[in-house]
């Protein structure tokens, strides 16, 4: 008996550890993704068809509707949020925001806060929520360390690396800081993995 409680033990630390990602329930069927962020999410240098909601939806067979609205900050954001999720009544929201807040040299700390700020009111209404990590403007492409910080704060999964990948190969890109279909078909790939991992999807 105490032989099978220890292999049992096991093998729950071992499925445990098969995924870096927190665990988030199961999305129903007919349930509906919300894409929400700027440019990068509306598909800026793609055809509207080619955007990485447009590319994840055939990928996962969920409806995935595409909030993205180009150069916001994540103040407008924050402001739209509320009226955007009553409106779609989504299972999940995948939130990649804060590029323009960089771009704009606006400060870093309140770009995280408003993160926060939206995880909470989806999390409100009982939308889960994983995030997508952007990357710094410059030669590194690394995204800030708050990405990281809000993902283990909010216990929430976190696509860390497809946007440095992406935006580090010119043949990935439209211009200097948004993909091009191939970039989005990759950052649509990426997102259906993490979702995989976190048990979203099967």
């Amino acid at each position: 008996m105490l032989k099978r409680v220890l292999l049992l033990l096991l093998c729950g630390l071992l499925f445990t550890g098969c995924s870096s990602q927190p665990q988030l329930p199961q999305l129903l069927p007919d349930a509906t993704i919300l894409a929400f962020g700027d440019s990068l999410t509306y598909g800026t240098g793609a055809g509207r068809d080619e955007s990485y909601p447009a590319v994840l939806s055939h990928l996962t067979g969920f409806k995935v509707v595409n909030a993205g609205v180009p150069g916001e900050v994540t103040s407008a954001g924050l402001a739209r949020l509320g009226e955007i999720l009553e409106e779609v009544q989504p299972s999940l929201m995948i939130l990649c925001h804060g590029g323009n807040d960089m771009l704009r040299k606006e400060s870093m700390s309140t770009a995280a806060d408003n993160l926060r700020a939206m995880i909470r009111i989806a999390r409100q209404q009982d939308v889960s929520v994983m995030l997508i990590a952007v990357p710094r403007p410059g030669l590194l492409l690394s995204p800030p360390d708050f990405y990281e910080q809000i993902a283990d704060e909010m216990n929430i999964p976190i696509e860390r690396e497809v946007l440095s990948d992406i935006l580090s190969k010119r043949s990935l890109k439209s211009d200097t800081i948004h993909p091009n279909s191939e970039g989005y078909s990759m950052m649509a790939e990426a997102v259906a993995h993490a979702m995989k991992e976190s048990g979203l999807i099967r």
